[in-house]
């Protein structure tokens, strides 16, 4: 009698890691069945590598100025997309604003996951006061809408690309408690949760083994449709003076600097625009194929 019940037991471990695999491999059996989803994963990873190796495929200097050679229309000489009211290439600055452009709408999406989901999973675990405490100051950061909190806490911090991401940060890191704390109080009542606490389980060994991972799909999903949000007032900060600080390549800045030359130049003008739009739609559509794969029921 005793094999009979504890090889069951000593098998369980085996058959949830196989489901989880098997559920991670029809996500992604999905996505590749999916030409659209690849089609714009595959523009945001050229987008990506061009930014990673700007040193080496930019053709000048994004930081050399020529007033000489300012304005110059796209298709001038040495200069395929023309160069902006310092005579700086544009082609490069395009470059070179991918960088930093990403790197604000990655890293306050990356930081408000860990933060936001870490609070989120306590508060709607451990429920009564802790939940409380957590949603009550979260609810304060509602009040005020996403672009004016913004606004405010990097105009009290100052600019800069770390200030801009801190503020960024503090933006989105209430939602991605919200969603946390949703798909937490949902599960934390189940069955099987239920079993594990009459097992003698911990509560750091049931949100580490059975609630982490149905709480994961729900937060990635979330902070993936975040990112695009997250560009767009990355370069609404910099076209205000409150994000990046001249002369540092970011597509929001250059956006600001060249808004004066817009008579003058105005197809070179529309390029820093025509980058955020691209790569904000990018990641926008990417994510709604994420969405799709990771629903079973679809």
């Amino acid at each position: 009698m005793s094999v009979s019940v504890d090889l069951p037991l000593q098998n369980m471990p085996a058959a949830r890691t196989k489901a989880s695999s098997g559920y991670w491999a029809g996500v992604w059996r999905r996505l590749r069945r999916d030409p659209m989803t690849v089609a714009f994963a595959l523009v945001l990873l050229a987008i990506a590598g061009m930014a990673i190796a700007a040193p080496l495929i930019a053709p000048a200097d994004p930081y050399k100025t020529s007033m000489l050679r300012r304005l110059l229309p796209p298709g001038a000489p040495q200069h395929l997309l023309g160069t902006d009211e310092l005579g700086r290439d544009m082609l490069t600055r395009l470059i070179y604003g991918g960088r930093i452009s990403l790197v604000m709408g990655l890293a306050p999406v990356l930081i408000a996951t860990v933060v936001g989901g870490t609070l989120g999973v306590i508060g709607g675990f451990a429920g009564r006061l802790a939940n409380t405490a957590i949603m009550r100051t979260m609810d304060v950061f509602y009040a005020f809408p996403s672009i004016l909190l913004a606004v405010a806490i990097s105009g009290a911090m100052g600019g800069g690309i770390t200030n801009g991401i801190i503020a960024l940060s503090l933006v989105f890191t209430p939602a991605m408690c919200r969603v946390a704390e949703t798909a937490t109080a949902q599960m934390k009542n189940l069955d099987y949760i239920e079993a594990a606490r009459a097992s003698g389980a911990g509560t750091l060994i049931i949100i580490r083994h059975h609630v982490l991972g149905n709480v994961l799909g729900p937060v990635f999903i979330y902070a993936s449709s975040l990112v695009s949000v997250s560009i767009l007032l990355a370069s609404g900060l910099s076209f205000l003076g409150l994000g990046v600080q001249p002369p540092e390549p970011d597509w929001g800045l250059m956006l600001s600097t060249l808004r004066q030359s817009l008579y003058v130049d105005p197809l070179g003008c529309a390029l820093p625009g025509v980058a955020i739009f691209i790569t904000s739609i990018c990641f926008n559509l990417v994510s709604d194929g994420v969405r799709g794969a990771m629903d079973v029921r679809g």
